[in-house]
């Protein structure tokens, strides 16, 4: 079961780490993740926040699922 665990976290961070950048590119790209002077809007700060929290949680879940696998 530990190894079930550890290989299902690690798998949780290689697709958080291949689905989100993308989205955020999409997101950035986006009329609305700009305002008239180019400045970024809420909508894009938003969006990076939800991003960066994600990268994070894929971090942990790796270190989480390598620790598994080791121990």
């Amino acid at each position: 079961m530990t190894v079930f665990a550890g290989i299902l976290l690690l798998l949780n961070a290689l697709v958080n780490v291949a689905c989100w950048p993308t989205f955020l590119g999409r997101v950035a790209r986006d009329v609305r993740a700009r305002d008239e002077r180019g400045r970024p809007t809420r909508f894009l700060r938003v969006h990076q926040v939800l991003v960066a929290i994600a990268m994070v949680l894929a971090a942990a879940s790796a270190v989480a699922g390598v620790w598994l696998l080791v121990s």
